[in-house]
């Protein structure tokens, strides 16, 4: 009785300090708020990206035009070239910003466009800042570049403080933004799954991710603007000067980029921005463009950090969207977790004759074990049910496929899916319960068959034996891996993974935090 009496205390004093520590960052939170500001409209022609854009626009009134972005030099390089061609304003949003060589390279063009007068406003989750404030307090200082972190905790330093910060205010702390976008002079709006890194742009000496963004240019950008001011202006969205009082040094921030912009390993990235390439492939006369007036650039609700707005959550619109399906649905999802309820709802499609196919991780290839070990208690039942499954190899096999830097290493982020080859999605919305109940999402859904046809073109080659392994149902009722390479064989264990990643992964299986992942 002891020892319930003192597990009662222990839980209450809990529960009085998570309430205070609550308390005391919503009265933070109202009186650090920035102040509001909205995208600067795009009315006339007077920057270098209006004289590119406008002309196409105004040749399909009324339309969109995207343009998809597989490649990853080119995403980089079309971040870099709307920078350096925008006279007006640069809108950012981003789950996370690395300091490596390309967010270096691409935070560089962001300071040389504000030092030509562009306003810039940056808007970056908070779970992956920390260490980083020296970096965003210097940007901030620039007198025309404002940064701000989303739902950011107060202990800015120490693991302990953060620990701890993070652990009493638990029920928000684990809800973060998880939006990807970049809006320049309200002409482009480049909406996807990547964030900025040299993993999402071939730089990365071990393994590259394979993603997938949407340029855009019409209507749609102002939808994309709408979402940006919404979480801009969000009471989640917190100035990074009122987190933090050290002092910024922007100078030394400059010369440390400058530096790297002169260093060898800058060339493929830097070359590709001044030769102007993928911007002339995209803009000089549109022909790279899908036009449509079918297209909604959706995103959930910044409430959503505390818990609100749920009917207007993006999962919704997107489940409603593939549970539509006649005949065929694609699905790529790095992290893939859809729970009974999902298994149940695609094996009802399977049982109507549509046929449904998923691109996923392998164990050898995830980035985030613990979701591979929620997802491994559904392959089975997939599989009964019709669902065809599919992993991505650890290494691409082919040559073309290898990194700038060598690297063969492979790992899924690509957040998509195609239905009836009529429609398609392509964002940050992962299916799994995270995505579904606890980050922010945003993507693009559209309806053009062109594009649809480009994006299933994507999903074939993934799903080849070169880059996947097939996930089938051995004799015995176990799962096995068909590897379809040269020397190809079957697998009845996880493909080249681990001992330590398959015990890790059997573990976390077991674990009850699937609604956390």
């Amino acid at each position: 009785m002891s020892g319930l009496i003192a597990a009662l205390i222990v839980i209450g004093l809990f529960g009085l300090a998570s309430a205070a520590v609550l308390y005391s960052y919503g009265s933070f939170a109202r009186r650090a708020r920035g102040r509001s500001s909205c995208a600067i409209a795009a009315d006339r022609v007077e920057t270098a990206l209006d004289g590119m854009i406008a002309p196409l626009t105004e040749a399909h009134p009324g339309l969109t035009g995207m343009d998809l972005m597989p490649d990853n030099l080119s995403a980089f390089a079309l971040r870099g070239l709307s920078a350096r061609n925008a006279g007006r304003s640069l809108d950012l949003m981003y789950y996370y910003w690395k300091s490596d060589l390309t967010g270096a390279l691409l935070a560089l063009e962001v300071l040389r466009a504000a030092d030509r007068g562009v306003r810039v406003r940056v808007l970056l989750d908070d779970i992956s800042t920390r260490g980083d404030d020296r970096v965003y307090l210097a940007i901030d200082s620039h007198p025309n570049i404002e940064l701000r972190l989303f739902n950011p905790a107060r202990a800015r330093t120490g693991a302990v403080r953060r620990a701890l910060d993070l652990m009493l205010r638990a029920a928000s702390a684990t809800r973060r933004m998880h939006n990807k976008a970049w809006i320049a002079d309200g002409r482009l709006a480049i909406v996807g799954g990547r964030n900025i890194g040299d993993a999402y742009f071939d730089a990365a000496e071990d393994a590259n991710f394979s993603d997938m963004d949407l340029a855009l240019v019409g209507p749609a950008v102002d939808e994309a603007s709408r979402i940006f001011d919404a979480f801009w202006n969000s009471e989640a969205a917190l100035p990074v000067r009122k987190l933090n009082f050290l002092r910024p040094n922007l100078p030394r921030l400059r010369r440390r980029l400058e530096a790297l912009a002169q260093s060898e390993s800058e060339g493929p990235y830097m070359s590709r921005i001044r030769s102007g390439h993928d911007t002339r492939h995209m803009l000089q006369d549109g022909s790279a463009l899908s036009w449509t007036d079918r297209v909604r650039v959706l995103s959930d609700p910044p409430e959503k950090v505390a818990g609100n707005g749920e009917k207007d959550w993006l999962g919704r619109t997107i489940l409603a969207a593939i549970l539509g399906a006649r005949s065929k649905v694609e699905i790529i999802s790095p992290y893939f977790i859809p729970g009974p309820g999902g298994v149940e709802a695609l094996g009802r499609l399977a049982g109507d004759g549509v046929d449904v196919a998923v691109s996923t991780n392998s164990l050898a290839a995830t980035d985030v074990m613990a979701v591979h070990g929620a997802y491994a208690r559904y392959r089975k039942p997939l599989i009964e049910a019709g669902i065809r499954l599919y992993e991505l190899r650890p290494e691409i096999m082919s040559r073309d496929r290898r990194s700038l830097f060598g690297s063969s290493g492979a790992s899924l982020h690509t957040k998509a899916f195609t239905v009836d080859g009529l429609a398609g999605f392509v964002g940050s919305f992962n299916f799994d319960p995270r995505s579904l109940s606890l980050n922010t999402e945003m993507g693009v859904l559209f309806e053009d068959e062109a594009l649809t046809a480009e994006v299933s073109e994507v999903f074939a080659r993934q799903i080849s034996p070169q880059e996947s392994y097939r996930v089938f149902l051995a004799a015995d009722g176990g799962l096995a891996w068909e590897d379809g390479g040269a020397g190809g064989r079957i697998w009845r264990t996880e493909p080249l993974a681990s001992i330590w990643r398959k015990l890790a992964a059997a573990i976390i299986g077991w674990l009850p935090i699937e609604s956390q992942l």
